[in-house]
């Protein structure tokens, strides 16, 4: 790893907008911009922006696609999942009935319950239960913070008026609990449908349709990097219904053309990908800069599998905590993010002294800065403790 490149510049964009160049090592990150789309996605989107289309034509050649991507019977787009959470409650409670679909978020007469395991009523900018209360559904949460046994979700799900349950695949996820393709059979077995939230999870959407669910969420924008869009596929019924809330509370969630167009492009790109080949690139990517670290003193990283079983790692960066001198993770965390470039990290362990970096969508040159932002911030500290 060349650790003498230059720090890389603010683009033209940057620059015509007067704005922060950034370096995103935080992961898919709504507040930072999610993710980068490649050459051939802007530019299908740029096209698309500049025609018409039958949206209803887009959508069809979306479900095609995306049933032969997830191996589901159907799918659809919409403008994100946190939208997608809650066209997917109203769709398990309204189905496509007309007068039902325009009475949302008014619920009565309708199963107004949305079961979920404790632990995954989790919070990603905002909690995952103000997506269930706007479609005029109350939450109930199954089991303790640290477990939900599966006596817990049945007595949950036992209850009268229950929707839908829903579940979470992340790393947001707390606790332990039934496995999904459990929790399914349990909720089926009372003809309760499931939904579960996949969120940045796209390559592992037909894993997660493999436990049973009758729909699983993604993003499109995070790994797949198109624009930003969410994605449901699932039974044919099930997305028949999600599609039907377009015309009661899910028209101020749906996704326009460019986003459907550039969903398209990103599957066939997907589609095209050696996923092996790419793991390995990021499994080398980790090494060189865990290497790359290595002679930095006060640090120690090493390689993070993703806990949700994303096929590839992060790097986990442990600070010797040094107080007297100004060396902890917090300190350095607020030096990368507020140099030039900003370089940002996850902040979730800062309090365990740790930095996570995802590498996933970075260049080799934006690789090199962060290297050499950390050795300025050790230079910086002259009674950094060595190792």
């Amino acid at each position: 790893m060349n650790t003498t490149t230059k720090l890389p510049g603010a683009t033209a964009i940057h620059a015509r907008l007067g704005l922060h160049p950034v370096i995103n090592a935080a992961g898919t990150f709504t507040p930072l911009g999610v993710s980068r789309s490649s050459p051939a996605v802007a530019d299908a989107v740029a096209q698309s922006l500049q025609e018409f289309f039958v949206i209803d034509e887009l959508q069809a050649l979306a479900c095609r696609a995306l049933a032969d991507w997830s191996g589901a019977q159907a799918g659809a787009v919409t403008h994100c999942v946190s939208a997608g959470i809650t066209m997917a409650v109203a769709a398990a409670m309204a189905g496509d009935t007309p007068q039902a679909v325009a009475a949302l978020p008014d619920s009565r007469g309708m199963p107004g319950k949305v079961v979920l395991p404790v632990g995954h009523a989790i919070d990603y900018g905002h909690p995952i239960l103000t997506d269930i209360r706007l479609a005029g559904a109350t939450p109930v949460l199954a089991g303790k913070p640290q477990h939900c046994s599966a006596q817990d979700l049945e007595q949950a799900l036992a209850q009268d008026a229950v929707a839908c349950l829903l579940l979470v695949s992340s790393r947001l996820v707390r606790g332990q609990g039934p496995e999904l393709a459990t929790a399914v059979r349990l909720a089926h077995a009372r003809g309760v449908p499931v939904i579960i939230d996949g969120a940045a999870q796209d390559l592992r959407v037909p894993e997660l349709l493999a436990s049973g669910a009758d729909a699983a969420l993604a993003s499109a924008h995070k790994y797949l990097a198109s624009p930003t869009a969410g994605l449901v596929v699932g039974t044919a019924d099930f997305v028949r219904a999600f599609r039907a809330q377009e015309k009661g509370i899910g028209r101020a969630m749906k996704a326009g053309k460019e986003a459907i167009v550039g969903v398209l492009a990103a599957l066939e790109q997907r589609a095209a990908l050696d996923l092996p080949a790419w793991r390995d690139a990021q499994r080398r990517k980790v090494e060189a800069f865990v290497d790359a670290l290595a002679p930095i003193a006060g640090l120690h990283a090493e390689a993070l599998p993703d806990p949700a079983g994303m096929p590839f790692s992060r790097v986990v960066v442990s600070v010797d905590d040094a107080p007297q001198t100004g060396w902890t993770a917090p300190w350095l965390a607020g030096r990368l993010r507020d140099g030039t470039p900003s370089i940002r990290v996850m902040e979730h362990a800062l309090a365990h002294g740790q930095l996570v970096l995802e590498l996933v969508p970075l260049r080799d040159d934006e690789i090199d800065a962060i290297v050499r932002a950390l050795v300025r911030a050790r230079d910086a500290c002259p009674g950094v403790p060595a190792r």
